[in-house]
Formats: C-alpha cells, sequence, structure tokens
C-alpha cells in the first residue's frame, strides 16, 4: 500500500522540555487514522510538525513523499490542516472565504470558483454561500473551516479536535463527512478526545504518551463492517472452541468454556442458521449478538501492555 504519511525518529523541544521522542510511524493511503493520548502527549505538536508549521529539532517527515523541511510549500498544496482553534473572516461571505483560501493555494479565478462550489456542497454548505461567516452557528463554522482546508482538494486532511463544541447531530454528520472523504481519496488523521466518536470512522489508531508511540506503532481498529458475534453458553462446555473452530464461516477469535468472540460475515438469516447449527451440536447457546472491538478496548489494552497510566476516556485527547 502507498504511504501518504512517513514519520521517522522525529523529535521536537520547547526552551524547558522535549515533546517529541523518536517518533516513527506511516499512514497509508485510504486510512482514517485516530491520534490519541493523554494531555501534553504530544499530539497538536505532531500535527503542526506534519503540516510544515513547526519545524522539529531532528527526524524527517514526508507527505505523499515529499521531505515537510525541504519542500514545505509542496506539502501545503497536498495536505490540508484544521486546528484545533482555527480563524474565519468574519467579515466575509461563506463563499468569499473559501475563495481566497482557493487562491491561496494558487488556483486561478476560475478553477477557485469551482473549488468554492465543490467544497461548499461537500460540507453542505451549499445554500450558504452568501451568509457572513460571524453570523453562523458553532457547527456550521466547522463546517466552514473543514470546507477551508479541503477546497483545494488535498491528498491528505489532518484535524486536530474536529467534534469540540459541536452538538451529538453535529457530531453525527462531522463523522459521516470524514467517512465520505475517505471514500474520496483521501487519507485523513485525525486527534480527538472523543474515542466513541473516533471509533466511528477511524480504521487505525496511533497512541502517544509523553511524547512517545505507545506500542510498536498504530493498531488496527475494527470497523462497522467487519461483524463480530459473541455467543455465550448456559452450562460450560469443553469442547465449545473446537466446535466453534470446525464450524464453516466462523473464525474464533477467542473462546473459554462458556463465552467466545467469533468473526462472522452473514444477514440475520445466517445468524439463525449458525444458531440451529450450534444447537444441534448440543451447545446450550443462551445468547448471541453482534460485537465489535470498541478504540477505547483498544486504548486501554495498548495502554497497560505498556505499563502506562492513561486518563480515563473522556480526558484522552
Amino acid at each position: 500500500r502507498r504511504r501518504m504519511i512517513e514519520v521517522r525518529e522525529l523529535d521536537f523541544e520547547y526552551p524547558t522540555k522535549r515533546v517529541l521522542r523518536g517518533v516513527t510511524f506511516d499512514v497509508n493511503a485510504g486510512a482514517i487514522m485516530a491520534l490519541v493520548g493523554p494531555n501534553g502527549a504530544g499530539k497538536t505538536t505532531l500535527l503542526r510538525c506534519l503540516a510544515a508549521l513547526a519545524r522539529p529539532f531532528a527526524g524527517a517527515v514526508r507527505i505523499e513523499g515529499v521531505d515537510v523541511a525541504k519542500e514545505p510549500r509542496q506539502v501545503h498544496q497536498r495536505l490540508g490542516y484544521l486546528p484545533d482553534f482555527y480563524g474565519l473572516y468574519d467579515d466575509l461571505s461563506v463563499e468569499r472565504c473559501l475563495y481566497f483560501r482557493a487562491r491561496q493555494h494558487g488556483l486561478d479565478p476560475a478553477a477557485a470558483d469551482a473549488a468554492v462550489d465543490r467544497a461548499a456542497a461537500r460540507v453542505g454548505l451549499a445554500d450558504r454561500l452568501g451568509d457572513l461567516a460571524g453570523q453562523l452557528s458553532r457547527g456550521l463554522r466547522q463546517r466552514l473551516a473543514i470546507a477551508q482546508a479541503i477546497v483545494h482538494e488535498p491528498a491528505v486532511l489532518l484535524l486536530d479536535e474536529p467534534a469540540a463544541g459541536l452538538d451529538p447531530a453535529a457530531r453525527r454528520r462531522l463523522s459521516e463527512l470524514l467517512v465520505e472523504l475517505r471514500a474520496g481519496g483521501m487519507t485523513l488523521m485525525v486527534s480527538s478526545h472523543i474515542l466513541a466518536e473516533l471509533e466511528d470512522y477511524c480504521s487505525e489508531m496511533l497512541m502517544l504518551q509523553d511524547g512517545r508511540i505507545v506500542g510498536a506503532g498504530p493498531v488496527e481498529v475494527a470497523q462497522p463492517d467487519q461483524e463480530r458475534l459473541r455467543i455465550a453458553l448456559a452450562a460450560p462446555n469443553t469442547s465449545f472452541a473446537d466446535i466453534l473452530s470446525a464450524t464453516a464461516g466462523v473464525g474464533l477469535i477467542t473462546a473459554d468454556q462458556t463465552t467466545a468472540e467469533v468473526a462472522f460475515d452473514g444477514d440475520p438469516a445466517a445468524q439463525h442458521a449458525l444458531l440451529r447449527e450450534l444447537i444441534d451440536q448440543g451447545l446450550a447457546v443462551c445468547a448471541m449478538s453482534r460485537v465489535r472491538r470498541r478504540l477505547e478496548d483498544a486504548y486501554f489494552d495498548r495502554a497497560g501492555r505498556a505499563g502506562g497510566a492513561a486518563d480515563e476516556p473522556g480526558t484522552v485527547t
């Protein structure tokens, strides 16, 4: 798979503190990478280094093969960035905000006009082009900020706390938008403190702690289309795992004598057939439900294996 983001031995330090320490990882094309970790872990600094807005003390960063330190202008053409505190020109209309940003990225007037219409439509602002940015609601301002970040059709999009301050409906729309952008060919890296929100759309997780990557690198996160079932028995059965392993279409993930988690791709009718088959084989099945590994589970599993303390889910940023 093509690597869109390559980071090697990245160090960053402020006058009194080293914030990033030997950070190395890759993000492949088509991924939505969740960037998580405790407060002060270095996530915002890392995103700024990727966006060529902060110069690291040591190490290298490449965006779509372009060296960030040597060719920052080329990187800016390939990359969109939404900081945690973004600014809008409140006295400009939505259309003029987007047009200005498109021209900043070197688009000629005709191309900029087309880019404005395309970006506004993608974020649901096509009917708001004449509204002043300063008169928009919090959720609509967030959409405009994202539209500014994608108006030049970047290959890579970085978002720092994109859902901060949004109501539940706006967060749902944001999740849908990020999935749409990925489907359109973008590679995304998203920092957020809301793990339940990230798991709606992220395919991988990168965890920072004290400026270092926890574990060997990114960890894959189960997606909604990866069906898993949890099966429970009313009484222990020493042959439970063996029976599941020998059942066609079932991939055993974990099992003891009373509960198991399996990979199973099938519609409700196929699940019914599986349940009947297990019962026919003498298993006292009392429950079977869909389940997928949550991002929170992956987070605390990795934090535990690293031997480090992690914040509670609500305070991970």
